[in-house]
């Protein structure tokens, strides 16, 4: 009854002693719970339940279930879960210690509790003690401070490795339940900023590489069903609403408060927050990644080579098995051009990397096609890759190309087709995409060096031959090329863009209404992975190195239009050269569109265009 009980409280109470306890041994316990008689069990239970348990008593426990592991079937669940909620993480050393013994016994001699004590080490990893109010902000967040919790995830990296030592697969295990506790996707934004330390978690337990790659295929997943006309849109109609609420949470998103940042606010209009609730989502994680990639690198502020090589390396991995293959994302790839930005070693390894994809017969076509792709857009965009860099990359390009050319004079396969010559037409296109944004600054300083330069690519060739690049290119591309390489007279594009213009391309699309005959001006359905990024925190940290488009002035185009003697037959108004491409045709040539007055690039605002034709 209720007297004996109390008997029991008041021994669970007293400090514990080294003599047998209440029935005999744990062992004797767990083998009269087998033939029915539970109330030892019971009051087992109660102790180990208890919040008040003290250090000396559950190391003594501990110690004995260390040596009976055996007995703990699965008829014992019950009592492993108690055992798994154990106070241990804030303890005194020796009962952690003992604690990542048992956690190493347990597995080992049970496999049937691998998941269990995995799920237990991922949740500590969550620091404890935020409770969050959606509507109006309460945040009481956990009394850990800093240094606390990174001693937390230590040791749990520890109890993890204790594991994975005891029971090989449990990586695999650990991926699926980084999966359901994933606190990304799910969590409320505030608790992501407040525990910007968790991703440090995911990545620094060293059975690392596929735990990186989780992160980066969330992200992805996140960022491929997100488009970016609906991220445009979203923010299109939020700015026109004019019951905009301001929220009241500036204080709640600062990081490291900078000067850069401090300029970059009083910069950035308006709130801070996405409009789009996925873009939101995306835009905090985005931050939290390029946060961890910067933290890894830098020890002391300074840039740590090593560590730096290394996480490069791993990155490159996750890019190539996830990224590579994924078609329009907009946001996640970035993560590539941002540890580039910190070495200009790590931009060139990175060109190299995806030339030796793109001129590589034995990858499958779809890829060496996006990395040409890449290739462009990262020449073009990254600030910090120098022009002598810019130039080594069009010499290797353009050699390829001819030897291409050289190839095909003899072949069967001489005439324009897509699907026989895909990665020469993306190369093409990184040529004249590069070209398009780099051309001042190859003819800076010595014009005449720099023309002679440009003239030894010999594009006239590549234009004019049977492959015929013009006809496949992206037509704002191919307008901007055939501008400026008519201004420097290195080729005269128009007659041919004019005969290309006559035949169509036709596309049959899958429509609502049955197919759809389109003319496809993107047959190479390229898309430039570098476009400008939109996510307003994350893109802080992109925009010091990002090349924008800049608008040309009435005065370039001038100089674009400086005739030079021609046919009449090209003569006809080209509003391609007037900068007024019209806006709605999905097409933006040198006028971008109004969303981005720091200004989009010669490609539609998706990056993926299917604009249909324009008769120049």
């Amino acid at each position: 009854g209720p007297v004996a009980m109390l008997g029991g409280d008041e021994f669970i109470s007293s400090p514990p002693r080294k003599t047998v306890r209440f029935g005999g041994t744990l062992t004797d316990i767990l083998l009269k719970y087998g033939k029915g008689e539970t109330t030892d069990f019971e009051l087992l239970k109660h102790q180990l339940s208890d919040p008040d348990i003290k250090d000396a008593q559950i190391i003594n426990w501990l110690h004995e279930f260390r040596a009976s592991v055996a007995y703990l079937t699965k008829d014992f669940e019950q009592l492993v879960s108690i055992l798994l909620k154990l106070p241990w993480l804030r303890r005194s050393r020796d009962v952690i210690e003992e604690y990542l013994g048992f956690l190493g016994n347990l597995v080992s001699a049970q496999t049937v509790y691998l998941r269990p004590c995995l799920r237990m080490i991922v949740s500590q990893f969550v620091p404890p003690r935020i409770t969050i109010r959606e509507d109006d902000v309460d945040i009481s967040d956990s009394d850990d401070d800093e240094e606390n919790l990174s001693e937390n995830f230590n040791t749990c990296h520890r109890a993890l490795q204790t594991v994975a030592r005891y029971v090989p697969s449990t990586p695999q295990f650990l991926m699926s339940i980084l999966v359901e506790n994933f606190p990304f996707i799910n969590k409320s934004e505030r608790t992501l900023v407040r525990t910007r330390k968790i991703i440090l978690l995911y990545v620094s337990c060293r059975v690392l590489l596929e735990i990186l790659e989780l992160i980066i295929e969330r992200l992805l997943k996140l960022d491929v069903s997100t488009p970016q006309q609906d991220i445009e849109d979203a923010e299109e109609t939020a700015n026109n609403s004019d019951s905009e609420e301001k929220t009241t949470e500036e204080g709640l998103f600062d990081m490291e408060e900078d000067e850069e940042t401090k300029r970059n606010k009083v910069a950035s209009s308006g709130s801070e927050r996405m409009a789009h609730p996925l873009a939101e989502r995306l835009d905090i994680l985005m931050t939290l990644l390029f946060a961890y990639i910067k933290d890894v690198c830098h020890v002391d502020g300074k840039l740590d080579i090593g560590k730096t090589k290394d996480l490069y390396r791993d990155l490159v991995s996750v890019f190539d098995k996830l990224i590579l293959p994924t078609h329009a994302s907009c946001h996640v790839q970035y993560f590539m051009f941002y540890i580039c930005s910190f070495k200009l070693g790590l931009a060139e390894a990175f060109l190299d990397h995806l030339w030796k994809k793109l001129h590589d017969p034995n990858n499958p076509s779809v890829i060496r096609q996006t990395a040409g792709s890449y290739i462009g857009s990262f020449l073009a965009r990254a600030k910090f890759i120098p022009v002598v860099t810019v130039k080594a990359c069009l010499d290797l390009l353009v050699n390829w190309m001819h030897k291409y050319i050289d190839n095909q004079d003899t072949g069967t396969n001489a005439y324009c087709d897509v699907a026989l010559h895909g990665p020469f037409y993306s190369t093409c296109q990184a040529v004249f995409y590069t070209l398009v944004f780099r051309h001042k600054q190859l003819l800076e300083g010595n014009l005449r060096k720099g023309l002679s330069y440009l003239q030894s690519l010999n594009f006239e060739r590549i234009v004019m031959c049977q492959l015929n690049p013009l006809k496949i290119c992206i037509p704002s591309v191919v307008n901007l090329f055939a501008a400026i390489t008519r201004k420097y007279q290195l080729v005269f594009c128009y007659t041919i863009i004019e005969r290309n213009n006559r035949q169509f391309i036709p596309v049959v699309r899958n429509g609502t209404g049955g197919d759809l005959v389109q003319t496809c001006t993107n047959p190479l359905d390229s898309f430039f992975p570098f476009d400008p990024y939109i996510l307003k925190r994350s893109k802080k940290t992109i925009e010091p190195f990002y090349q924008f488009w800049e608008e040309l002035s009435a005065e370039d185009l001038e100089n674009l239009k400086k005739p030079i003697k021609r046919g009449t037959s090209e003569d006809e108004d080209d509003d391609f050269l007037k900068g007024e491409t019209p806006q709605n045709d999905g097409m933006v040539g040198i006028a971008p569109n109004s969303y981005e007055s720091n200004t989009r690039s010669p490609v539609s605002p998706t990056g993926s265009p299917l604009d249909c034709y324009v008769q120049y």
